[in-house]
């Protein structure tokens, strides 16, 4: 790979675990990818309640008990710090590791996470209802803060390094492989856990509803989220969790661990403007950091899993940036066509997508794309999934108020990096 940093800057992926509206297993959201398999539904409940847009992503068959969370241990679990501990534990049976692995200084956890409506929702309701806080019980505090999700895993697997929460809207997923690569790298850990989460409940989008930036296109959820594309009218929003074993090389190598990839690169900018126009310039400077931190240029990137949530201002900001870094013949596509925005988790699970493409040699299609929006500077947006060895990922990550992450995954030398 053409200016590639040493091996000894990345950190490798050798687990994967997701819950999704895709799937909750590695084979079912790959063979989703692949087909352009959308978890996109109507709820009824969100029609009832007056939203202007009902759409949203759908978490099926998801059962706690399946990933051994007991009642006790649902007290102080939300929505997402379940899924979360799910994808978890579905992410270190991948890594082959074992909890005694875990259990030490040099093992830690950063997840990205940005809500948690509901539990917060619930205390006031039962305080309005009751008259006394007394009636609330003693697991709501921790249902309800943000941290709800390295909170409850860290006690559960009992890790002793890193233990906190990324909150950056919707590129918390990605800053938190990010820093998770960071730590790494300078040598405090061994291990991460890095992720994101996301709530899937109606109260968890009352106010982003409010903003006006859903779809419309109620009459055909499959089709309403279409990024890049001419006709698009707002985003889906979706859920659930992601997590990436993320391991010092020469840690996974020892142990003779599966590798799926590197992070080889972790770039992040602000806007600095406004809180809900991109500019396209946070997000072209991100990108230009991550290719600067992973030693590879622009010609070494041959694929952009795109943040693209099918608004009209943030894919005509982020085709731009692509544009102007990487011009017109790049492969781009936005997995959240098919899952819908995952919001905080979205920067987690993306990644994860692209290593399932690596491993499986395919890129997923930008579903119901016909004609890029003709204010979007061309860029090759791949509408049918395409077969193709997947050798070095740009992963784009941004949020509100301009907090822009992207991420280099680096699958060229997969042979050459796993366990002797």
């Amino acid at each position: 790979m053409t200016g590639a940093g040493s091996d000894n800057r990345a950190a490798a992926v050798t687990g994967l675990g997701a819950v999704t509206a895709i799937g909750n297993t590695l084979d079912a959201i790959s063979s989703s990818l692949q087909a352009g398999r959308s978890g996109i539904v109507l709820d009824e409940e969100r029609r009832r309640r007056g939203f202007r847009s009902a759409l949203t992503g759908r978490i099926a068959d998801f059962d706690p008990a399946r990933w051994g969370l007991s009642r006790k241990m649902l007290r102080t679990m939300c929505e997402p710090a379940q899924y979360a501990c799910a994808a978890t534990r579905d992410a270190l049976r991948d890594a082959g590791l074992a909890p005694e692995d875990l259990q030490n200084p040099r093992c830690g956890i950063v997840f990205g996470n940005d809500s948690t409506v509901k539990p917060v929702v619930e205390s006031v309701d039962i305080v309005r209802e009751q008259g006394e806080t007394h009636f609330i019980g003693g697991g709501h505090i921790f249902r309800g803060m943000n941290s709800t999700v390295t909170m409850n895993l860290s006690p559960l697997l009992g890790t002793q390094g890193a233990n906190w929460t990324v909150s950056a809207a919707c590129a918390s997923g990605a800053h938190a492989i990010g820093q998770a690569l960071m730590l790494i790298r300078s040598g405090l850990q061994s291990i991460v856990l890095a992720g994101g989460a996301q709530e899937t409940n109606w109260e968890s989008m009352v106010s982003f509803d409010a903003l006006g930036v859903f779809s419309l296109r109620q009459d055909d959820p499959e089709r309403a989220s279409r990024p890049f594309d001419a006709d698009r009218d707002g985003l889906v929003p979706s859920g659930g969790a992601a997590c990436l074993v993320l391991e010092e090389l020469e840690h996974a190598r020892k142990r003779g661990a599966r590798i799926y990839g590197l992070v080889r690169g972790y770039g992040f900018a602000s806007d600095g403007s406004h809180l809900t126009r991109p500019t396209g310039d946070g997000a072209l400077r991100a990108m230009e950091a991550a290719l600067a931190d992973a030693r590879v240029s622009p010609e070494d990137i041959d694929y952009v899993n795109a943040h693209a949530t099918s608004t009209i201002t943030g894919d005509r900001a982020e085709a731009g940036a692509i544009a102007a870094l990487l011009g017109p013949d790049v492969p781009v596509s936005s997995t959240k066509s098919m899952t819908g925005h995952e919001c905080w988790m979205g920067g987690a699970s993306e990644a994860l997508y692209a290593c399932l493409m690596a491993r499986d040699g395919f890129i997923a299609p930008n579903l119901n794309f016909g004609r890029l929006d003709g204010d979007c500077p061309p860029i090759n947006v791949v509408a049918e999934t395409l077969s193709h060895r997947v050798r070095c990922v740009l992963s784009n990550s941004f949020g509100f108020s301009g907090t822009n992450a992207s991420l280099v995954l680096d699958f060229a030398g997969v042979g050459s990096w796993r366990g002797r």
